[in-house]
């Protein structure tokens, strides 16, 4: 009996050895210390390189690499929101492959709706909805960024005022920001480090921080760090108080998520179910949904359906989408 609770007692070791060793070798090569290694080795090995680079000041970002369609879409009204859009995303795509992904959803969509035989509207529908589909993966992508920006936020402030309070200046701290944090948030103090060691005003540095990041949280930051450097005062208790007012609007909202998280499933159930039965009714019996299809009442039924769960979805994402 006991040479087997020893034989059990060595098999637990060892797979608890097992299980701390490989999390011990996956935090050393998939870790946030192991990211700050190797950033710290990229900057070492680029060092002896900066005489080959050339650095833009001006940070040019075209529109398109074609000059014939950058001369056409620069008079283009609008297309500097679009441009916005795509850095405000962190993507690398210009609006020149942006248009072009649009216009791919476009010509697919109707190459693959004219070999089946679909109704106007709903071939319209969906031709909209594949044109559209670069948009939606860009605002989706945006706003995954922001929030993470706004996850990050807190930790970069306080790693401010602990560096000042060491007696770093206030570029110093961002630049320690850059080197020590995690992307997104990292890439865009280093934007602002270097663009003060390019010769521009921190006020301007932090201006174009604030229109790259359109965050509510940031904007505090950024209208804080002016108004102290204009009228004085103690600017480590500053970034503490507005950290503190970031977590616990983050934690508010995590509450606020939690609450209507019932009425977001609801919504999508709502919103799925139709097209669900639908689909699920045309493999059982597709006579008996033809009907919708072929007949000009049905059409106009299916019409009147889609616009009212359109309505619906609208009004409960009203509801449910609670600012905080």
């Amino acid at each position: 009996m006991s040479l087997s609770i020893l034989v059990y007692l060595l098999i637990f070791l060892s797979v608890l050895l097992l299980v701390g060793g490989a999390y011990l070798a996956w935090q050393s090569a998939r870790g946030p210390g192991a990211g700050r290694v190797a950033r710290r080795l990229r900057a070492m090995n680029t060092a002896t390189d900066d005489s080959i680079k050339t650095i833009s000041i001006t940070k040019e970002r075209p529109l398109s690499l074609n000059p014939s369609l950058q001369a056409l879409l620069e008079g283009v009204p609008g297309i500097q929101s679009l441009d916005r859009l795509l850095l405000q995303s962190g993507k690398s795509w210009n609006v020149g492959k942006f248009l072009g992904f649009s216009f791919l959803g476009l010509l697919v969509s109707f190459l693959l709706l004219s070999i089946f035989s679909v109704p106007l509207y709903m071939r319209l529908g969906l031709m909209f909805l594949c044109t559209a589909m670069p948009y939606f993966l860009v605002s989706r992508t945006k706003a995954a960024r922001l929030e993470k920006i706004e996850q990050q936020l807190p930790d970069a402030l306080d790693l401010m005022g602990r560096s000042m309070r060491a007696g770093h200046a206030f570029p110093t701290a961002l630049k320690l920001v850059g080197e020590e944090m995690s992307d997104p948030l990292a890439d865009e103090f280093r934007t602002v480090f270097d663009e003060v060691n390019f010769g521009v005003s921190m006020s301007d540095a932090l201006m174009n921080l604030a229109a790259r990041v359109p965050s509510t949280d940031l904007r505090y930051f950024v209208i804080a760090v002016l108004i102290q450097r204009e009228t004085g005062g103690n600017l480590t208790e500053l970034l503490g108080s507005i950290s503190a007012i970031i977590r616990d609007r983050l934690k508010l909202l995590g509450q606020v998520r939690v609450l209507s998280a019932e009425g977001r499933m609801s919504a999508w159930v709502l919103g799925l179910l139709p097209f669900g039965s639908a689909a699920l009714m045309n493999i059982v019996n597709p006579e008996f949904m033809s009907v919708l299809y072929t007949d000009p009442a049905g059409q106009k039924m299916v019409g009147i359906a889609l616009s009212l769960l359109v309505v619906g979805i609208f009004f409960i994402r009203k509801v449910i989408r609670i600012r905080v």
